[in-house]
């Protein structure tokens, strides 16, 4: 049996880690991929997970695979493919922002044929985001598997994660970032996608308008800020955690893989078990996961466990 299903891509982040003393950048292979991060990230936190995606037939995908095995997801969904295995190389300013370039391969080939409808199924939740909604095959596998969540009654979690490099124009990523709304449950955007999804850029009128919509429980990540959240009618900003930031990669994530750990146990249908008190907890949980893990370099390499956020 299986709580979670993740879908979308999953690739090498090449990840800064310094420099020489020549100033050349280096960079270390770590596991990635936002729907990945997010099976790894619930996993850690007690959540039954499952990945569907697409690696290539090469020595990255292979280790890929391995990452996800070791950290306990099932990987029977996980597919191969004739493409080399997706590179995002991931540089980090001195204040631990990051910017991305990626060389996409074989995510992009991921195909409505290649979706285990078994494990959704077996499931109670799946989570998608936007990275593989910008072409290719894998958009039509991505918006398949919502539908089919969508069918079988399943907690359906949507991040629009917007990289603008993986577009051809804004207007073009706003088409396809709102289109599985009316699928979603649960959201986790943050403060630069709130007015791509709804043309507005207040909080509470764009979350407002989001609850319109449907999407039921809302959470707008706002960095160092915290996390403005909407369930039921209600808001409100739940203040972050102070860290010293190593990486922000992974945070939004781990995020979201807590708030998930945290719905899931709630029952069959978990937002009808919330109320907006227990939505604010789940908000404070996350916010510390997301914080322990910029505190620490890599995205799944620097996510906690249940037993170190039990310990804070």
């Amino acid at each position: 049996m299986t709580d979670l299903v993740c879908v979308g891509e999953i690739l090498i982040d090449l990840t800064q880690t310094g420099v020489t003393e020549q100033g050349v950048p280096l960079l270390a292979a770590n596991p990635g991929g936002a729907p990945a991060n997010v099976a790894v990230a619930a996993v850690r936190l007690g959540v039954r997970t499952a990945f569907l995606g697409k690696t290539g037939r090469d020595g990255f995908g292979a280790y890929l695979a391995r990452v996800l095995r070791e950290n306990g997801v099932d990987v029977s969904g996980l597919r191969t493919g004739s493409e080399a295995t997706t590179l995002a190389v991931v540089t980090i300013d001195p204040t631990g922002e990051r910017s991305f370039r990626f060389v996409r391969g074989a995510d992009r080939s991921f195909s409505p044929e290649d979706v285990s409808v078994r494990l959704l199924e077996q499931a109670k939740a799946m989570h998608f985001g936007s990275v593989s909604l910008t072409g290719g095959p894998a958009r039509a596998a991505t918006l398949f598997a919502a539908r089919e969540a969508r069918r079988l009654g399943l907690l359906v979690s949507y991040d629009p994660n917007y990289r603008a490099s993986l577009w051809e124009a804004e207007a073009e990523a706003v088409q396809w970032m709102r289109t599985p709304l009316p699928l979603v449950d649960v959201l986790k955007l943050s403060e630069e996608e709130l007015p791509l999804l709804t043309g507005v850029s207040d909080w509470e009128e764009g979350t407002r308008l989001l609850e319109e919509q449907g999407v039921r429980l809302q959470f707008l990540t706002l960095g160092e800020k915290g996390v403005f959240c909407r369930f039921g009618g209600q808001s409100a900003l739940i203040p972050g955690v102070a860290v010293h930031v190593a990486d922000t990669n992974g945070a939004g994530d781990t995020f979201l893989g807590a708030v998930l750990s945290r719905l899931l146990p709630l029952g069959a249908h978990p937002l009808d078990a919330l109320d907006f008190d227990t939505v604010r907890e789940i908000a404070a949980f996350a916010n510390r996961a997301a914080a322990l893990t910029c505190s620490r370099s890599g995205a799944i390499p620097a996510m906690p466990s249940l037993a170190e956020l039990s310990e804070g």
